[in-house]
């Protein structure tokens, strides 16, 4: 294994790759491996089905689905066998996690965008159903709203028109994207309604996200893992339950589940499309450079996520949304320049 590679060395890191074989639980390095985010997971499946068919000279990838923090840490922790070439994220990475890479040696990783997501809240098919705000759910799940004691029990404790129900929310964990996203595009949002939450953030920035973004413990809020199919399976079997997951999940499931609306504004692609949906997010993937030459497959692997997230590709036909023009534009030339990312292309 190798911890730093430089271009002029990469047939010296092909050969220490190649002896690592089959070794621990890496599988051989004749093999891409992929890691992160579990929204982004089910469309790097379908573009690594499409890639072995048009590529049966390289191996299938191997794609895990750890979450966008956890598969992060685990691209970021060097370069070599044991290491993977490809982090999916379902949020951007952070300056933290970036600066983490390049301490570890993966000093050149190249980010590309591949679609549009969105933070869909839902309930089963005739099951509960309400217009939401970002305050509201914030108020909802907050352990501390507004810096005060959570008394919230039924929604209709937020709001009398709101159904006289408990709340009940399934969602994902600390470590996924989804929950990531979740937290700053509704619950920072949600917060900082409140021009006291504005004050707090110029006063003390970390007060103020532990009040924005600390999620209640007592059963309101529950963490369901990283597999979004097991909260949409929760819901569906609870008609007063409301889940946070992917739009994608969504829209595979649209004879289960039911989007909520938030702010008036249902989740839908179009909405998505065009961000008047407050949860619309970017995904992403992040390639290890110095290993584009070396892990067989590799730029093959990455070219065929282009030509499978058009309009009328693939992705989109299991609940992708694509990229907006400008986005493709760089997306598509970042699959063939792999330009390296900087940490203040971040800030």
């Amino acid at each position: 294994m190798f911890k730093t590679v430089s271009y002029a060395g990469l047939a010296a890191a092909a050969l220490s790759l190649s002896a690592c074989g089959e070794s621990g639980n890496n599988g051989t390095r004749e093999t891409i491996r992929v890691v992160g985010s579990s929204t982004v997971y089910p469309f790097a499946t379908n573009v690594a089905e499409n890639f072995v068919r048009a590529n049966s000279a390289f191996q299938s990838p191997i794609i895990e689905s750890t979450g966008t923090g956890g598969g992060i840490a685990l691209f970021c922790g060097g370069l070599g066998a044991s290491t993977p070439d490809i982090a999916n994220a379902s949020r951007r990475i952070k300056t933290s996690e970036l600066e983490n890479c390049i301490a570890n040696g993966v000093t050149d990783v190249t980010e590309i965008q591949v679609g549009l997501d969105g933070i869909a809240l839902a309930s089963a098919k005739g099951g509960i159903s309400m217009n939401l705000t970002p305050a509201l759910v914030y108020r909802a799940l907050a352990a501390n709203p507004y810096g005060e004691a959570q008394t919230a029990r039924n929604w209709s404790d937020l709001d009398p028109s709101l159904p006289n129900l408990p709340i009940l929310v399934y969602g994902p964990p600390s470590t996924s994207g989804t929950r990531d996203a979740f937290e700053e595009l509704i619950l920072l949002a949600g917060c900082d309604a409140n021009p006291a939450m504005k004050k707090l953030k110029d006063s003390d920035e970390d007060a103020h996200d532990r009040t924005c973004t600390e999620i209640r413990s007592d059963g309101a809020y529950v963490d369901q893992g990283e597999q979004d199919n097991l909260i949409v399976q929760k819901i569906e079997s609870n008609p007063n339950v409301v889940g946070v997951f992917g739009y994608s999940y969504l829209e595979e499931n649209t004879d289960k589940v039911q989007g909520l609306t938030m702010n008036g504004v249902e989740p839908t692609y179009e909405n998505i499309a065009n961000f008047t949906y407050p949860g619309a997010r970017a995904m992403y993937i992040y390639v290890k450079k110095a290993h584009l030459d070396v892990i067989p497959g590799l730029r093959e692997f990455v070219g065929a996520w282009a030509d499978s997230w058009g309009q009328d590709g693939p992705l989109s036909q299991i609940g992708l949304v694509v990229n907006p023009d400008d986005a493709m534009a760089r997306s598509n030339a970042a699959t063939t320049d792999f330009p390296s990312l900087a940490v203040d292309d971040l800030n």
